[in-house]
């Protein structure tokens, strides 16, 4: 499938990266509104760079482009690349606002068009391994999820020379004022619903703990740098979900049931191991075995990304999905309802302080199917 990108900033050199484990996608050109942006990352990939946003979207050659621009951007490009006739994967979130994703969902409905939005980490081998293991009954029925994504003082950390492979720095006032919650949250949100099931409804705190992220410099610092939600799952699973840029790096799952509890300690690597611990009961009694089992991590089709990779996680493994479903003739399994869906929920936790703290979806989606690799 012929793919564009549209951003050319730091989060673009980890989807070019990962191309070469999904031959089936075919860069024809990238384009960003600085055309120095463009010009340096055109020449570092070898790919033709467009000049005006308009020659990307009138050429008839693009099926799929890849929104990675700002989370502020995302709706006015996506709707653009909808209307221009092509498929769209975005970034998170897929808008900033409910109506304006609701709206790039319907739009692409009506032009029987695909969109969907990342993280696609659901489809790595340590996510499928563990959602094999619970629909195996590993643990027993699953009472409760505690998921981390915390990733430690970010203010304090030298976040100015950050640069990925391209020499493109870091977008640290995008990513201060936008919020980690939209940033990160959808991570393990992807991973919750698509194994446990829609959420019906969370209930959220947030705060900003750090209100100075970079001093002297003039930030809109109202996004939320600590929250947690407690989401209440249609399967009847409650998962507890924490992120900020204040605690310590913890990027752990922890799923318990009446069984035992499985467990894994990095989201963002798609080949973290994964660990069991039984629940034993003796004479009176019952506690956590103090022996682990790692589970196996299902032989998967893709090659393994090198350490020197900008990233461990293999982020074109999602535009690679859809271009396989669109092929295929099947749904997509990230897709738009999910996506839709991660996004409401994702800006509930956010908006906790603006718009309460009990929230009811309004949304969902149909199961999806696991990896085949992975059954």
């Amino acid at each position: 499938m012929n793919i564009a990108i549209i951003g050319c900033g730091f989060v673009a050199d980890y989807y070019l990266a990962a191309l070469p484990s999904h031959p089936q996608l075919r860069v024809i050109g990238v384009f960003d509104r600085l055309r120095e942006r463009t010009e340096v990352f055109s020449k570092a990939y070898g790919v033709n760079g467009y000049g005006k946003l308009e020659e990307l979207l009138t050429d008839d050659r693009i099926q799929l482009v890849l929104n990675l621009t700002n989370p502020r951007d995302h709706y006015t490009l996506s709707k653009a690349c909808l209307n221009s006739g092509k498929h769209v994967y975005s970034e998170k979130p897929l808008a900033m606002e409910m109506n304006e994703a609701r709206e790039l969902v319907a739009l692409a409905r009506t032009k029987q068009l695909l969109i969907a939005s990342a993280p696609c980490s659901a489809l790595g081998e340590t996510a499928q391994t563990i959602w094999r293991a619970l629909r195996n009954s590993a643990v027993g029925p699953v009472r409760l999820v505690y998921a981390e994504m915390d990733d430690g003082m970010v203010h304090r950390m030298r976040f100015r020379n950050w640069h990925s492979l391209s020499g493109m720095p870091w977008p640290y006032k995008d990513e201060f004022e936008v919020g980690c919650t939209l940033e990160h949250s959808g991570y393990f949100l992807t991973w919750l619903v698509t194994m446990f099931g829609p959420a019906v409804a969370v209930t959220t705190f947030s705060s900003v703990r750090i209100p100075d992220k970079a001093p002297g410099e003039p930030l809109n610092l109202e996004s939320p740098d600590f929250t947690v939600a407690c989401i209440e799952l249609k399967s009847g699973v409650v998962a507890r979900l924490t992120c900020s840029i204040v605690a310590p790096h913890d990027h752990s799952l922890r799923i318990i049931g009446d069984g035992g509890v499985i467990y894994t300690k990095e989201a963002w690597d798609y080949r973290s191991v994964v660990y069991r611990r039984r629940m034993l009961t003796i004479r009176r009694k019952t506690f956590l075995s103090p022996f682990r089992t790692r589970l196996r991590l299902p032989a998967s089709p893709f090659r393994k990304l090198g350490s020197k990779r900008p990233h461990t996680m293999d982020f074109a493994r999602g535009p690679a999905e859809m271009a396989d479903a669109i092929r295929e003739g099947r749904p997509c399994r990230i897709s738009p309802e999910l996506s839709l869906h991660v996004n409401e929920l994702a800006l509930a936790i956010h908006h906790a302080a603006r718009d309460g703290c009990h929230y009811r979806m309004t949304t969902t989606f149909d199961p999806i199917e696991p990896m085949q690799w992975a059954v």
